[in-house]
């Protein structure tokens, strides 16, 4: 019975644990799911990224608090705490864990774009932080 509920456990961490590249391929996998042949594209999350959105007045869009350049870090523009960046490359933990990565997206797009991500959305957002470029 313990070492079920040890394999358990350890099943429920793996799960959670990966990388951004399995992150992006996860979103990925479930963006084809619905278009057939979807790549990501890191211009078209870039283009989200600094897009504009009209959801929110003080949350206006994602550099708002991440700031324009991904490789440092942000403030958030209502609670003023520091965000760490967001490119993997410079914070390894970022996009690290499915479970907090989804979470973020899930709260983020919400407030700034006014509805959740579509997978094919956060495969690009994830894709454009992954090539390292400046926001």
């Amino acid at each position: 019975m313990k070492s079920a509920t040890v394999l358990l456990f350890l099943t429920g961490f793996w799960a959670c644990t990966a990388s951004a590249g399995e992150v992006l391929a996860r979103y990925s996998a479930e963006a084809a799911r619905t278009s057939p042949g979807f790549t990501p594209s890191a211009a078209r999350g870039q283009a989200l990224f600094q897009h504009n959105w009209t959801a929110s007045a003080s949350l206006p869009r994602c550099t708002t608090c991440h700031g324009d350049d991904s490789r440092r870090p942000g403030r958030h523009a209502i609670t003023g705490k520091t965000i760490q960046a967001m490119q993997p490359a410079v914070e390894p933990a970022r996009l690290s864990d499915l479970a907090k990565t989804e979470k973020w997206f899930r709260r983020n797009c919400r407030e700034v774009v006014g509805r959740e991500c579509s997978a094919g959305e956060k495969a690009d957002v994830v894709t454009y932080l992954m090539q390292g470029a400046q926001s």
